[in-house]
């Protein structure tokens, strides 16, 4: 009899072992899963011409302003996605951009309203402020405008050179999850 109570015992104690271990890794998926949104929060995959991008999210003026200005360097896949509170007519510059970028503008349906690649502007003068000042007017001027045409609530921007590959055209539709976006957008 005696065997018997600590057989049983032993059970119970494995099956408390068993529970804990079950309660330990459901709460790190949970809390892996946390970190995943909150470090997908700040990008969005999107696919285009049949290639995926993960571009990072622009949603406040600050960040939208900035932009991919004073990057060396764009992944392939890599990007950014802009996002305004309300659709309007835009044009972007190359500011600081030391490498090319290709540009898509978006209407708030989700279609394309206008596409270029953009060319890096020469440096900044001596007499043109120096990287991030946005107040020099001298600079601001001599920057080429590349303007959306029609109102637009989205810009992905790409590396330079991605969007002859991705064969788009003015007028397709781009999937985006537009509700999540909007609601980002300050």
């Amino acid at each position: 009899m005696a065997s018997q109570s600590v057989l049983t015992a032993r059970g119970g104690w494995w099956r408390w072992v068993l529970v804990l271990a079950a309660m330990g890794a459901v709460f790190a998926i949970a809390f892996a899963n946390s970190c995943d949104e909150k470090a997908s929060a700040s990008v969005q995959s999107v696919k285009l011409g049949g290639k995926w991008f993960h571009l990072e999210i622009a949603a406040t003026d600050t960040v939208r302003f900035k932009g991919l200005g004073q990057r060396d360097h764009i992944e392939p896949d890599g990007g950014m996605l802009f996002v305004f509170p309300q659709p309007r007519e835009t044009g972007f510059v190359m500011r600081d951009c030391l490498v090319d970028i290709d540009i898509i503008y978006i209407d708030p349906g989700g279609r394309i309203t206008a596409m270029y690649e953009m060319k890096a502007e020469p440096p900044r003068g001596p007499d043109e402020g120096a990287a991030g000042d946005y107040t020099n007017e001298k600079y601001e001027r001599r920057l080429r405008q590349y303007p959306s045409r029609f109102p637009a609530q989205y810009v992905i921007e790409l590396k330079g050179g991605t969007l002859p590959v991705l064969g788009l055209k003015d007028g397709e539709r781009v999937d985006l999850p537009y509700a999540r976006l909007k609601a980002l957008a300050k």
